[in-house]
């Protein structure tokens, strides 16, 4: 299969639609996982394994599987303990630069404001798995919350006869303090409401496929979740500068998570975007999961698109909003200045996604589907409150009486209004002190 090369200018309302109005593909097991998330509500463990027998094919004993992790950890070969390490290390370094400082200041005479950030006390993490291996997802999902301080943080990951090792020595490195093999909606209902085995959380993190990502929506409002994530996406805009291979292998990449992984590459110069178009298509060919790959990049909401300038080129990854943005130009850093909404950016040509995937440090649990106009991916932030602090003196209080006063009567409150005029009525009783 060639891949084709489209003109950006050209495309109809219906291309368009395609390319924006990506969804994260949940209407079509919304109801049945509804049911799933209710018997669990309902019936805790006992739906819990019914569902693991019956999608997972696993007769489950003990659902708490926190030692099997540790001794994977102890006998995990010594290769892929070490890029665990590496990579939590990583990860673990960029997390503790977001803790954010408490923080208190007078901003007039008598007036003190500020901020104070604690911890949630419960999280859960959903950690892809089974049979395949996703020790980065444990990775991305657990650090941050360890790091901000979460005192347990839970992680659900779907069963096999035989959890891979992998996955569980990086949840055991990363730090969580119970793990659970379980997996898909059922995993998220018990996270969301707790079972006799599970403890139930406050907020709920991490990528999955529809059912889990349905399951999020559903028990959203009774815990709280980072978002609602789509398919893997991708966007790399390009120059002439570009090395086609290197712009390929990115879309290549991205593909590979699955046929609905929308990959897009736009450049202001149609040589550019040809050879890139026969890059992919060669690295298409050496690729295991080809049919995969091919089918992604065949998606209506994947293309390689010729744009009449660098600001059109701009200006369309600014509207997609892209998951993952790869930026291979001479001029990287004032593109990137021109752009507000992406999950994540890798700059230059030696910045594969895949390093943000696994080891540079930034978090890999990004909003996709256009959500990143609105919001960030996973963070310290995701797993801390914080809360305004505030101290009023006299005086200060006193400055501000006439337009407390003032606005609470127009509101109509007139004990709020007399809150104020009590402290401030001129009976020398301003600092609480009482005659005795």
């Amino acid at each position: 299969m060639t891949i084709d090369v489209t003109e950006l200018a050209d495309l109809g309302p219906t291309d368009r639609r395609a390319l924006f109005d990506r969804d994260a593909g949940i209407d079509a097991v919304r109801s049945d996982v509804s049911e799933i998330v209710d018997r669990v509500r309902e019936e805790g463990d006992v739906a819990v394994r019914e569902f693991t027998r019956e999608f997972d094919g696993v007769d489950v004993g003990n659902l708490e599987i926190t030692d099997e992790a540790e001794r994977a950890y102890e006998n995990l070969d010594g290769e892929s303990l070490e890029a665990i390490e590496t990579a939590a290390a990583n990860v673990r370094e960029f997390h503790e630069a977001q803790l954010p400082d408490d923080w208190r200041e007078e901003f007039s005479a008598g007036r003190e404001l500020g901020r104070r950030f604690r911890p949630i006390e419960r999280a859960g993490v959903y950690v892809p798995g089974g049979t395949a291996a996703y020790p980065s997802s444990a990775i991305m999902g657990i650090v941050p919350a360890v790091v901000a301080g979460v005192e347990h943080v839970s992680v659900v990951t779907p069963p096999a006869d035989e959890v891979n090792p992998v996955t569980l020595a990086a949840i055991h490195a990363a730090g969580a303090d119970a793990v659970y093999g379980v997996g898909g909606a059922q995993a998220i209902a018990a996270l969301a409401y707790g079972t006799e085995s599970i403890t139930r959380v406050q907020k709920i993190v991490g990528p999955g496929s529809p059912w889990v990502t349905a399951a999020k929506a559903e028990v959203r409002g009774d815990v709280e979740i980072d978002f609602l994530a789509g398919p893997s996406e991708v966007v790399v805009i390009a120059d002439e500068t570009a090395n086609p291979a290197y712009v390929a292998a990115e879309l290549v990449a991205q593909a590979e998570h699955g046929e609905t992984s929308p990959v897009v590459a736009v450049t202001d110069d149609r040589e550019t975007a040809e050879a890139v178009a026969a890059a992919v298509d060669e690295q298409a060919g050496d690729r295991e999961r080809e049919a995969i790959v091919r089918d992604a990049l065949a998606n209506d909401a994947s293309g390689i698109f010729h744009t009449r300038s660098m600001s059109e080129a701009i200006l369309f990854t600014e509207e997609y909003a892209p998951e993952h943005l790869a930026i291979i130009a001479d001029d990287d850093e004032s593109i990137l200045e021109r752009i507000d909404s992406a999950g994540s950016v890798f700059l230059g040509p030696h910045t594969p996604v895949a390093a943000g995937d696994y080891a540079s440090g930034t978090n890999h649990v990004l909003p996709t589907n256009g959500l990143p106009k609105v919001t960030g991916g996973l963070s310290v932030e995701t797993f801390l409150r914080a809360t305004t602090v505030q101290r009023l003196s006299a005086e200060g209080l006193e400055d501000l009486s006439g337009t407390i006063t003032t606005l609470a009567e127009a509101e109509g409150l007139e004990a709020h209004a007399e809150s104020v005029r009590i402290r401030t009525a001129d009976d020398g009783s301003m600092d609480g002190d009482s005659a005795e």
